[in-house]
Formats: structure tokens, C-alpha cells, sequence
């Protein structure tokens, strides 16, 4: 990726800023912790560093332009428009994956962490991003 379509990312700072808060909170506690431990300490973390958050908001869910009674639960959406989704397992699996995607698509939001606490010896961190051009066309970076 050259630096001209580097600089076109979808919340390239802010995606950064949540990116650093996670590398210190696993810095901090390390792997082995449950996923609800993570969550307490990044809400903290984002709130030490300013970075705008609502945890545990829940998102309306749509099918085809139809509502849902059924909705999700994010574990962050940060910024207003970037769904984070915490797990705390050995290694991530593609329905990890497929839940963020999916998330993406049912809000209509642009932007998804995916975070990993359980890996060793480093935090995962994946990116996912509707395409501009179409809701329905995800890329993962």
C-alpha cells in the first residue's frame, strides 16, 4: 500500500489512537484474562487517552432496509462510527471474523476492530472496512 492510499483509510488516526490503546493494556496484563477483564481495562485506557467511546451500546440491526427487533450489543463503538469487538482467546477463528463483518453490514457503520487479548506472545489486531463504493463489499487489512 503506497502512502497516498495509506492516508485514504477510514479513521486512519483514530484507528491508530485504539490500535495504542490496546498494544498498553496488553502490555499491562498479558494474555489469560477473561474478555470481560479486557473490556474494563481498555474503557480505561480509552478515557485516559481521550478517545471517544460507548461501551456496550446497542446497535438496530436492519435486513434488506427492514429493522430488526433483534439487536447487537457492541463491546465498543468508538469515534461514532467504529464497531471494536473484544476476544480473548488462543488464536481467532473465522467466525470471529464473520461476526465483525456481519456487525458492519447489519449497522451500516464503515469501520471494525477485531482484538485478540488471548493470543501470545502479542495482542491480534484485525481491520475490517466497508468499501465507499458498496455496502455490501468488505475488505480486511
Amino acid at each position: 500500500m503506497d502512502r497516498a492510499e495509506s492516508d485514504n483509510l477510514l479513521f486512519r488516526d483514530e484507528a491508530f489512537r485504539i490500535r495504542g490503546a490496546a498494544f498498553h493494556v496488553y502490555r499491562s496484563m498479558g494474555a489469560g484474562f477473561l474478555e470481560a477483564v479486557y473490556q474494563e481495562c481498555l474503557a480505561i485506557e480509552f478515557s485516559r487517552r481521550s478517545i471517544s467511546f460507548e461501551a456496550g451500546k446497542t446497535l438496530k440491526l436492519s435486513y434488506e432496509g427492514q429493522l430488526l427487533r433483534q439487536s447487537y450489543v457492541a463491546d465498543f463503538v468508538c469515534y461514532g462510527g467504529i464497531v471494536v469487538e473484544l476476544k480473548a482467546v488462543r488464536t481467532l477463528a473465522p467466525e470471529h471474523r464473520a461476526q465483525v463483518i456481519n456487525y458492519l453490514r447489519a449497522t451500516e457503520m464503515s469501520l471494525g476492530r477485531l482484538i485478540n487479548f488471548g493470543a501470545t506472545p502479542k495482542v491480534e489486531i484485525e481491520r475490517f472496512a466497508l468499501s465507499p463504493s458498496a455496502s455490501s463489499a468488505l475488505s480486511a487489512v
